[in-house]
């Protein structure tokens, strides 16, 4: 599979021992990231025509990956 922008690694570089701590030791966490990783997937399938989308859903993908990531940065920095 081609690389895939975007990935929580590489949104928070100097967080990933703690991603991955939360990811196995908190359900929600996990369950957050987990969603992340599939809009982010379905952003990316999208901008790249594996699976083209009408631009209004693109736009509506992209506010939710936002969300989730801002979610994320949220519980990261606490």
């Amino acid at each position: 599979m081609a690389h895939t922008p975007h990935e929580l690694a590489e949104e928070f570089p100097d967080m990933v021992e703690k991603i991955h701590q939360l990811k196995t030791s908190d359900k929600h966490f996990a369950r957050l990231a987990a969603q992340y990783h599939e809009v982010n997937r379905d952003v990316h399938r999208a901008e790249t025509n594996v699976s083209p989308v009408d631009e209004l859903a693109e736009v509506e993908m992209r506010k939710k990956r936002a969300a989730l990531k801002d979610e994320i940065y949220r519980i990261l920095s606490a």
